[in-house]
């Protein structure tokens, strides 16, 4: 390591930053929960003591340097103050997603060889117990949540609260040799392992170093002005990499305070009692935002809905250009003022938003209209690329250069190449050290210069510097007509109507595309019951005649927006089918970060793929499931196959332009 390369005098390691945090900030807030209704503080000189204790007492436990400890529960101070302590005590902390089956929890605990796991409760401590035939090494696990675990048995299971303890009554023997493991910690050492999403197969434990967690987390918090006066909601999956730099990196770097909510239910009520300043969502939680915002105006009175169309056509037309600092006539200036006081204004404080100063949303690319609908209510949301390879940042947004279409420049410290087949690579402070015992992929996605491929394709504008990114590398193909295909462009489209939950598009080196629907049951459900239609399950609902009419009518709409595209126009959906079940996770056909994994997709569902494009009427399908439960069983259907008009392309480019 070159002394070139280290902060002059700043913290190397994130267990530095929190005793920088504490002599600065001592009396501010660091962690926030809500318990019980009540929200419930930590400063950061306590969170400094409860991170010392734990620390000490992990070592009580004989975690010795380099041990990997996994994290796994939904987001409470408690666990990130536990990654916190196990950096500091020289482990590594590895977090699962809470979500994931103890399949996919034996497949990482295993590969990383974690010693320890902290987990947040009962739910937990049972998938580990599950598989803990499979990861052998596995020798304690500590808990947060007591309830349901009084008869377990204790011999190797522990209250967090209890380590914490033991580790504050043995500072006398730990406390030393602690202090001593903190400061080997070096800019080069490990931070934190995490595990991709696998949406081509396994997950790989990407390797990050101080270095790539607080360059990154510098630099981004110096783009955006983060202070310590920021408050965030941290509700995303703790093992995402987003979330460890939201709410670990940035917030150790800036300072400023993480809240968490009560319960995964009670999100949306505890994120208008916080008003964060500074919020990410990836485009799934946008969506489904506004599509509750949509049923509920579907279930306003008149006069209610005769306002929030008018307003909401004046926001869309000058709002991005007011949040811009554009110029905008006194009369729309005016109106828009007037739609803030009566509608904007309301409906943001009830997202949530009123005090977001901003806001970004990544992970997926997020359809054009979404985009533009919260920008216009004057929320400052922007795009930003990045992958768990990046420590998150490859590109942001900078103010009054937001637009939907791109994902911005390259962010602080970042380079980015186009190879001459369309792919995307970067090189930052970033970049990942290593895929944990995979050289083979390492090799293969970072050379010897730094230079990581990203897989997907794109191109920088000239004139702007922008990157505007296509789709996946390996998704984008041609036609075989020899038109481009890209299917997340049209995926994206069609999931900007609020009915349509999920869209997968086929066609790649076919004469023509298809599409699975999902719809989203909340929306469809709502639309149901004012129509007094009655339905006993997803699967009916899925396949009402009325809903088939009404999934064929956004499809051709996406078709004539689409047509108007050149490039994209050979992308028009010919045939769709609405699936007789949601894409899950739990299934496989989606990831934890919920990605489809296309090539899964394919196979699963071979047999409705070929009666999409054999001319069909129906066809009869069996699919394999998975229960909450984790048991597994089967459902079958006869789905329709329907049939959608595309446009032709000259005569929609013509009315385009006109």
């Amino acid at each position: 390591m070159n002394a070139s390369d280290t902060p002059t005098g700043g913290p190397v390691s994130i267990p530095a930053l929190l005793r920088r945090n504490a002599r600065k900030w001592g009396a501010r807030a660091a962690y926030r929960e809500k318990a019980y209704g009540i929200w419930q503080t930590w400063t950061w000189t306590r969170t400094l003591v409860e991170v010392e204790g734990l620390a000490m007492g992990l070592m009580a436990l004989d975690l010795q340097p380099g041990d990997h400890v996994a994290v796994v529960g939904r987001n409470r101070p408690e666990l990130y103050m536990s990654m916190v302590s196990v950096q500091m005590a020289g482990g590594v902390p590895v977090p699962l997603y809470q979500d994931a089956v103890a399949e996919e929890m034996a497949y990482v605990l295993e590969h990383c060889g974690a010693r320890y796991v902290i987990v947040g409760d009962q739910e937990q401590v049972d998938k580990v117990l599950e598989v803990q035939d499979r990861a052998p090494a596995i020798e304690h696990i500590l808990y947060l949540d007591p309830r349901g675990l009084r008869k377990y048995d204790h011999s190797r299971l522990h209250a967090l609260e209890d380590i914490m303890a033991e580790g504050r009554v043995a500072h006398e023997r730990f406390e030393a040799e602690m202090k001593r493991r903190e400061a080997a910690l070096d800019y080069d050492s490990t931070c934190v392992m995490l595990y991709t999403s696998g949406t081509t197969g396994k997950p790989k434990g990407v390797v990050l170093s101080n270095r790539n967690i607080i360059e990154t987390s510098k630099a981004s918090s110096t783009f955006d002005k983060l202070s310590e006066q920021e408050e965030v909601l941290a509700y995303l999956p703790m093992a995402w990499v987003g979330d460890f730099i939201f709410s670990i990196g940035q917030a150790y770097w800036a300072g400023f305070c993480v809240n968490c909510p009560e319960s995964a239910d009670t999100t949306m009520v505890d994120l208008r009692e916080i008003g964060p300043t500074y919020y990410f969502a990836p485009p799934r939680v946008f969506e489904t935002q506004l599509t509750n915002v949509m049923i509920r105006m579907e279930d306003a009175g008149r006069f209610k809905k005769h306002l929030f169309d008018r307003f909401m056509g004046v926001a869309k037309r000058v709002g991005p250009q007011i949040l811009d600092g554009k110029p905008v006539s006194s009369t729309d200036r005016f109106m828009y003022w007037l739609g803030n006081l009566l509608v904007l204004g309301p409906l943001k404080n009830t997202l949530g938003f009123t005090k977001v100063r901003v806001g970004y949303t990544a992970g997926e690319a997020i359809g054009p209209e979404i985009f533009d609908f919260y920008r216009a209510m004057g929320i400052n949301l922007k795009q930003l690329y990045g992958q768990t390879e990046a420590s998150v940042f490859i590109t942001q947004q900078p103010d009054n250069e937001v637009r939907p279409d791109t994902v911005g420049v390259a962010s602080p410290g970042v380079e980015i190449k186009i190879e001459e087949n369309g792919e995307v690579f970067y090189r930052s402070p970033g970049v990942f050290q290593e895929y944990y015992k995979n050289p083979e992929s390492t090799a293969s996605t970072k050379d010897d210069e730094g230079w990581v491929a990203t897989g997907d394709a794109g191109f920088i504008e000239p004139d702007t510097g922008h990157l505007r990114i296509i789709d996946r590398a390996k998704d984008v193909g041609k036609m075989s007509s020899g038109a481009l295909f890209a299917p997340k462009y049209v995926e994206n489209k069609l999931k900007f109507f609020p009915n349509i939950l999920e869209a997968v598009v086929f066609g790649g080196g076919r004469d023509r595309c298809t599409a699975f629907l999902n719809i989203d049951l909340t929306a469809v459900g709502n639309w149901a019951e004012r129509n007094n239609i009655a339905y006993s399950s997803y699967q009916e609902l899925a396949g009402h005649p009325e809903v088939l009419q009404t999934m064929r009518e956004h499809v051709e709409e996406v078709n004539a927006s689409v047509a108007q595209d050149e490039m994209l126009s050979g992308c028009q959906i010919h045939r769709f089918v609405v699936l007789h079940k949601e894409l899950d996770a739990d299934d496989g056909e989606l990831t934890r970060t919920r990605k489809v994994r296309r090539r899964i997709i394919e196979d699963k569902f071979a047999d409705i793929i070929t009666a999409l494009y054999d001319g069909s009427d129906s066809v009869y399908t069996e699919t394999e499931v998975t229960y909450e439960d984790g048991r597994k069983g089967a459902i079958s259907a006869t789905l329709s196959l329907v049939d959608a008009d595309v446009a032709a392309v000259a005569q929609a480019n013509k009315v385009a332009a006109e």
